[in-house]
Order: C-alpha cells, then structure tokens, then sequence
C-alpha cells in the first residue's frame, strides 16, 4: 500500500510511520522538523518518502501534497494527524490564533487537498486524528478545544460527502497520549502511544468511522457527548 502520515515527526504519527514502514508499504510522511525527517528517510530508505512542510503554510503544504502525488501516483491511507496544542491560562491572543491557524486554516486545506485526492482516484481512506477534548471546553485551553471540535464536526460532514463515491473517512479520536501534547496537572488515564498505535492501526484496517481510543475513554466520550 501507499500510505501517508501528515505530522509523522512525534508522537502519535511517527509510531504510526514505524508500524506501516515495517512491511511492504511505501510511507511518505509530512511534518516541520527537517533533521526528524531526515534520521526517518536514513533508517527505513527504502519505503520511506519525505516531505517538509507546515500545515499552517497552505501553499507549501499543496506543493508537498504535489509532489508527494507525482512520486506515488496514487494513494491508499492519508492519516491526517498534524497540530498543536498549547495551555494558555493567560489567555495570550497570538497563541489561541496560531493554535487555530494550525488546527484549523492548515488542518481543513490539508483535509481537503486529501479528500479531493482519493475523491479524483475513486477510493481510499482518509483518516483524521482528533481528540475527546473536542467534547471539552477546556478553560485552560480554549482554542485546542475549540478546534478539536471543529475537526470533530467536520470529518463528520466529509463522511456524509463521502458516502457512495468509494472514499472511506475514518475519525480516531483518542484520549489523553503520553506525547508532549498532554500537558497540565492531574492528568488521569494517560494512554502510551503505542497501545494508542495499535488500536488505531485495527481501526483503520477495518475503516471504521470512528475509533475512540482507548475502551475506557469510550466512556468518557459518551458521557461528555451527553452532557
């Protein structure tokens, strides 16, 4: 298969990159930090493609996507993971709008630049990474929320675009991962991202709309989700 990892430096998505990079799979994967890229390339070469870019920086992420398209020809997976996260208790402007021009302005022209992709291909499955903090309003960080309820509601309305047309559009939507986006005092059930992984790779094998990761935040999710 051809997969794609968009945001595959850290966390969630370079362990995703490790298990998909393990077989006979051609991994391009997409992410700021250049020497990360760089060391991913030097130890698996030979499935493992990539592209430096911003999310933020809509058009240096078409360029990517460009590019990347030109040396696969087509495309399987496209795991959708890239953000920011930040506590702002000050409530600094510049931090809630660059949290939103991530996670939201880069996050959606990524989400469609991908859709229309698979759209123009007939088939494959586009896989987007939110989080239960979407059901919270968290005062300690209002535009992380905020903007994981959006990516929440709008992989929603890509699904009910999807339907019919042979594109899969699966939500993950864990709980709190032990990477450096889970931040703050008394964190309960944090997850380590490779039990994380795991359940997200079943899930995408089996092109699920939605994977809440792990069992226990299912529950949490259906109780935020009825309050």
């Amino acid at each position: 298969m051809n997969v794609a990892i968009i945001g595959a430096t850290s966390g969630i998505g370079r362990r995703l990159w490790e298990h998909y990079s393990s077989g006979h799979n051609m991994v391009a994967v997409m992410g700021r930090r250049v020497e990360l890229l760089e060391e991913m390339a030097a130890s698996r070469r030979e499935n493992t493609l990539t592209y430096a870019c911003d999310i933020s920086d809509m058009g240096e992420f078409d360029r990517a996507l460009e590019a990347m398209t030109g040396e696969l020809g087509s495309l399987d997976i496209a795991i959708l993971c890239a953000g920011i996260g930040e506590l702002n208790p000050a409530l600094d402007a510049s931090a809630e709008i660059e949290t939103a021009r991530v996670n939201v302005d880069g996050w959606t022209n990524a989400a469609v630049g991908l859709y229309r992709l698979f759209e123009r291909q007939g088939w494959g499955q586009l896989v987007t990474v939110t989080s239960v903090g979407g059901l919270m309003p968290a005062a300690m960080a209002p535009a992380y929320s905020a903007s994981k309820a959006y990516q929440i509601n709008y992989t929603k309305a890509l699904q009910h675009k999807s339907n019919g047309t042979g594109v899969v559009v699966t939500e993950i939507r864990p709980g709190l991962v032990d990477t450096r986006m889970a931040k703050g005092d008394g964190l309960f059930w944090v997850m380590p991202v490779d039990k994380v992984a795991s359940q997200i790779v079943k899930a995408i094998a089996r092109r699920r709309r939605l994977a809440i990761v792990s069992r226990r935040w299912r529950l949490a999710n259906y109780i935020l989700r009825h309050i």
